[in-house]
């Protein structure tokens, strides 16, 4: 207060892109694409998945943490810590203020590294690139995110016949039954912020392909979420959302599916016609709720791929 330092003055692009850069080399949470993108936004601050992912590119993965990797949080900090994690990216974040009052690359450089297998060199990685990917395509011309670290290399790419479902519970029924296959990609929509709404995360789906050794052979799309547990080929943020008129929507049961997480493209093999033909013939399904706050939230949220916030 005696310095006048505002919360805007801390939280500047410098030091969203230096959070992306440090969730990106410990793997971290598809949810902090909407996180960020969020406070950006109360922040008055311009950005956007084309940041994450061009970030993520040139940010080795160095921290395998759990659930994807060896590691527990706690061995993070025993390491370290998020400054000994900072120490490694010094030459690569940009220089800002911290609430604490001494600027970040200060942290940096006084930290310690006390084990260089759990906060690795740049130079000997988990993986090239960092976290998380957003692709696009006909299925998502906003953009999505999946947590590509959590995903084995032979499922970076896959084509599998499309399994639909309107909700969270349908898909779950389904998986617990046994009738999601390999060669699967289970379809989750009208679960984004306006079509939940809210935007629920899909953990009991995707736990469950875990638990039953599915998540090597099966993918996941959808417009709602993940929790930092996500394991395997699980893409979420389709945007446009379904309740929105995103083309995934329009999906039926045995569409091919094509993913390539390494070519960022995600499409649906279908052609325009039959899209087309589609979107004249099939509706939207209605919004669950009519009424009271949610009512008013799903008319008011933006896309995923803006964070999920309202609307100006």
């Amino acid at each position: 207060m005696e310095k006048n330092i505002k919360a805007r003055d801390i939280v500047n692009k410098a030091a969203l892109k230096n959070a992306i850069r440090v969730d990106m080399a410990l793997g971290g949470s598809t949810n902090t694409v909407l996180h960020l993108m969020a406070i950006a936004n109360e922040a008055e601050v311009d950005l956007s998945l084309k940041d994450f992912d061009r970030i993520s590119r040139v940010t080795p993965h160095i921290s395998n943490l759990r659930p994807g990797g060896d590691y527990f949080m706690e061995d993070l900090d025993v390491a370290g810590g998020i400054p000994a994690v900072l120490k490694r990216l010094v030459n690569d974040i940009e220089d800002s203020i911290t609430v604490c009052g001494k600027s970040i690359k200060e942290i940096a450089r006084h930290a310690q590294i006390f084990d260089n297998d759990i906060i690795r060199p740049k130079n000997k990685p988990y993986h090239k690139q960092g976290g998380i990917a957003v692709l696009y395509g006909n299925l998502a011309e906003e953009g999505c995110v999946v947590k590509q670290s959590a995903v084995d290399d032979d499922m970076l790419k896959f084509t599998g016949r499309a399994r639909v479902f309107n909700a969270e519970e349908e898909a779950m029924k389904a998986i617990i039954r046994g009738k999601v296959r390999k060669g699967d990609v289970v379809v989750i929509r009208y679960e984004g912020p306006c079509g939940g709404p809210g935007m629920r995360e899909m953990l009991s789906p995707t736990s469950a392909i875990v638990g039953m050794g599915l998540h090597k052979y099966v993918a996941l799309i959808t417009d709602g979420r993940f929790s930092g547990g996500t394991r395997g080929p699980c893409i979420g943020h389709i945007s446009p959302e379904a309740k929105r008129g995103g083309l995934i929507a329009y999906l039926k049961d045995g569409d091919k599916i094509s993913i390539d997480i390494p070519k960022r493209k995600i499409e649906v093999l279908i052609s325009k016609e039959e899209i087309s033909r589609r979107k004249k013939k099939m509706r939207l399904m209605p919004l669950k709720v009519k009424a009271g706050y949610l009512y008013r939230y799903s008319q008011m949220v933006s896309s995923a791929s803006k964070g999920a916030v309202f609307k100006d």
